[in-house]
Formats: structure tokens, C-alpha cells, sequence
């Protein structure tokens, strides 16, 4: 069995494309994870299942949440080991020691073009700062999240991906949980 992250957008915000993760739970277990766990209300998943493509996971689980729920959700699911790998290499953390209550990082469906990267990095976005590596954005918020214009929409717009953000409280939950599933 291999350990998988999902991580959905845009889930519980604001009243809006509501689910709970008890039947989150219930959805997965259904479409037959195994050891399924949510952590808190914005749509992380952890759960086992036999070795396949990430592209793959992420069609069966959106289609059933669509199928269950009504609505369209764009999902991303991480291999437990590739989630470790972005919480290492942290370039905030490991070459500069930032606020980790500052940071989050950005996943992405696909690794950007270099081009629309380089584009971006011309950009003023004030005390905010990104590094794009691979499907992932390192981001250092200094005056919050919910203040910058590094968000899920800017990063899709311009980089012509789907993108969700967590916070790095959550990706170290969501690598420890992973890591504890049997």
C-alpha cells in the first residue's frame, strides 16, 4: 500500500461548496482507500491505496466528490514521500530560518512553463516572496496570507495551472499523519 495526500481547493470557505469531513471520509472509504483520515475542515486527506498515478487518483476523487456532492472541487494528491521532500527543502526555512507561521507553500497540477515563472518574478508584490520549485511555490507571507497577492488565483492565472495553498502547520500535519499510517 502507498501513502497519499489529497489536498482540495476551495472547500468550507466562506459557506460555500460545503463538505464534511466525516462524509469526506465516508467518500473515500467508499471509492475503497484504506486508513482514511481528514485533517481539519479545508479538505486534506490522507489514505492508503495500491500504487497508481496521481493524475488518475485525482480524476477518480474529484468525479466522485462531483457525483456525491453536486459541485466541482480540483484536487491534487501528493505521495506521502514527495510532500516530505517539499517540507525539506524549504529555501525560507533552510537558508534564511524565516517565521515558519509566515510560510505555505503553493501546490501546483504541473510544473510551470520557465517562461511565465521568469515573467512573474519581475513582479512588485511588497514584503512577499515566492521560489518556484518544481510543482511547488515556497512562499513567505510577512504580513499574512490573507494580505498578498501571491494567491491560488494569481499563481493560476499566471502560470496557467490549478493551485491549492496550505499553511506549513498543515504540511507538517499532513507529513506526520501520512507517516503513521499503517
Amino acid at each position: 500500500m502507498q501513502n497519499y495526500i489529497a489536498i482540495l481547493r476551495g472547500i468550507n470557505v466562506s459557506g460555500h461548496k460545503l463538505i464534511k469531513m466525516d462524509a469526506l471520509r465516508k467518500l473515500f472509504d467508499d471509492m475503497g482507500f484504506k486508513n482514511t483520515k481528514t485533517y481539519i475542515q479545508s479538505g486534506n486527506v490522507v489514505f492508503q491505496c495500491k500504487q497508481a498515478k496521481v493524475q488518475d487518483l485525482e480524476q477518480k476523487i474529484a468525479s466522485s466528490i462531483q457525483k456525491e456532492f453536486g459541485f466541482e472541487v480540483p484536487v491534487l494528491v501528493k505521495e506521502a514521500n514527495d510532500l516530505e521532500v517539499v517540507l525539506k527543502n524549504n529555501p525560507f526555512i533552510n537558508k534564511r530560518k524565516e517565521d515558519v507561521t509566515k510560510l505555505h507553500v503553493t501546490f501546483l497540477s504541473a510544473e510551470p512553463e520557465k517562461a511565465l515563472v521568469e515573467k512573474i518574478k519581475e513582479g512588485n508584490y511588497a514584503a512577499d516572496e515566492f521560489i518556484v520549485t518544481g510543482k511547488a511555490v515556497y512562499l513567505f507571507c510577512p504580513n499574512g496570507y490573507g494580505n498578498t497577492k501571491l494567491s491560488n488565483t494569481f499563481f493560476e492565472n499566471k502560470l496557467k495551472v490549478t493551485a491549492t495553498t496550505r499553511n506549513w502547520k498543515t504540511i507538517n500535519e499532513l507529513v506526520i499523519m501520512a507517516a503513521e499510517l499503517v
